[in-house]
Order: structure tokens, then sequence, then C-alpha cells
């Protein structure tokens, strides 16, 4: 078991063990209440910030258009709060439509809309796994709308088109870095109050090296990281990550701290 430091709760199985918390501002409260519990220290660090579109007009349009599409693909929780709230303000969702996810995050947000994913993947949680799914193989000469934020990987679309699909976006929200100051963290690792560090993208994981600066890198590279894809594996390896890369089941909060405590007690998912 990796050492634990003394702890106002102790016995619990995050003792005293800091924890850095990526997630946006709004999005973090579940995720630091359960580390919390478990007791550990939550520590905020917003590496990602989400905030709607700067042109709405061109969402709307296609809302319009909605009864046109066989299928609609939710690519993240965020993609599902985002177009409902666009959807809600002009009509009702098609009930005809296809639903697909991406990770079960992004299916449990559409269960508390009162919406039901037909399709989402049961492992794996990311573009590929979706792509492998049968019903995703059988597309050819459907109109499927990816609901997501703007940019991103474009491989569900190229393969979908490849398929014989006609596919659009509905770009939502934008993803951007916070003005948050390196001398936060700097502050924090002089501190020793940084055990494991949690990310859970790769434009995250980006920006947190950007906000760490020049000095702060060496601290990150050296402590260890709990993500949620191969995908972030090898880019947290790219970046020089020395420690152990925790890799989570899945997006969720609780497969999160599921994975930081297996690397407390030495039980780890690692790369």
């Amino acid at each position: 078991m990796n050492t634990a430091k003394n702890s106002n709760k102790p016995g619990l199985p995050l003792a005293g063990v800091g924890v850095l918390v990526t997630r946006p501002s709004g999005q973090a409260d579940n995720l630091c209440n359960i580390i919390e519990n478990a007791g550990g220290k939550a520590i905020r660090f917003p590496a990602i910030e989400i905030s709607p579109i700067d042109d709405p007009q061109s969402v709307a349009s296609i809302i319009d258009r909605l009864d046109s599409y066989d299928m609609a693909i939710f690519i993240s929780a965020n993609a599902v709060k985002y177009a409902i709230q666009s959807i809600k303000t002009k009509r009702d969702f098609p009930e005809c439509m296809a639903l697909a996810a991406i990770g079960n995050a992004t299916r449990k947000a559409l269960e508390d809309e009162g919406l039901k994913a037909d399709i989402y993947p049961t492992r794996q949680f990311d573009s590929e796994a979706l792509l492998d799914l049968p019903k995703m193989q059988r597309v050819k000469g459907k109109k499927i709308l990816i609901f997501r934020g703007g940019g991103g990987r474009e491989l569900l679309k190229k393969t979908l088109v490849e398929r014989g699909a006609h596919v659009d976006y509905a770009e939502l929200y934008q993803r951007t870095i916070p003005a948050q100051k390196s001398n936060m963290l700097d502050q924090y690792w002089k501190k020793n109050a940084i055990d494991i560090v949690t990310v859970t993208s790769n434009q995250a994981l980006d920006n947190l090296f950007i906000l760490a600066g020049e000095p702060g890198k060496q601290n990150l590279v050296t402590t260890p990281i709990v993500v949620i894809s191969q995908r972030m594996v090898q880019n947290a390896m790219e970046k020089g990550i020395q420690a152990a890369i925790v890799v989570a089941e899945q997006a969720g909060d609780e497969a999160i701290l599921d994975a930081i405590q297996k690397w407390c007690f030495g039980n780890t998912p690692s790369s």
C-alpha cells in the first residue's frame, strides 16, 4: 500500500491522500465530496472551462430539422446538457430518433432528461468502442447528428461517412483554458499536499501542463495520475510522466474514486 498521511479521518481508504481534481468548475462537487467522504483531501484546480458556443443560431437551425435525422449521438454529458437546453426552448425531442451515448455518464445524463440511449458501449467508453457496436456498423443511408463541443476528434464522423451515413455536427459548447495561476499549484506541491492527480480528457491534461508552467512540469511528471482511456495514457507518456498512470474503468466519479483507492492499496489498473 502507498503510504498515506495523517488525517482527521483515520481508517478511511483515502486517509490523508491529497487528490488534485481538474474537472471544470461546477462539475467537480460530487467527485470532491466522495473523495473527502473516503478520508481524502480534494484540491480543486479546474484545468478546463466549459461554456456555451458564441453562435447559438447555428445550433438553432439544426434543431428545426431534428425530425429529418435517424440517429443522434451524444459525445458527453455536457453535450446532453447543452443539447436539451437548446431543444427545450423550441420543441420536444423527436420520439422516433435512435439515441447513442459514448459512455455511462452520457447515458445517465440522457436518462436524467427522460431519454433512453438505445446504443452505447459497455466497456472502453470512447469513439472506437461505439463504432464497434453492431448497430453502428449498419448505417448506410442513415442521417446522423452528432452533438458535441467545438472541435475534437474526427474519427466518429469519418468512419460513419465511410460506412455510408450522412453525418452533421451540432457543436453546442466550447472548451477553453481557465485563468488559473501556476503559483497556486506550486504552493500545494511545496506543502506536499498533492499525492495524485485526476484528469478526464486529453485537452484538460494539455491545459494542466500549460497551467503548471515550466517549474511545475517537473512536479506533474513525477506525480501519479488517474486518466480514463488508453489514448490519455499515450498522451501522458508523451508528456514525460514518469509516475504511475492509473486508468479508471470509465469517466464517472465512482470509477475515478475506485482507481484512486486501488492506487493507494497497490492494486492499480495502470499503464
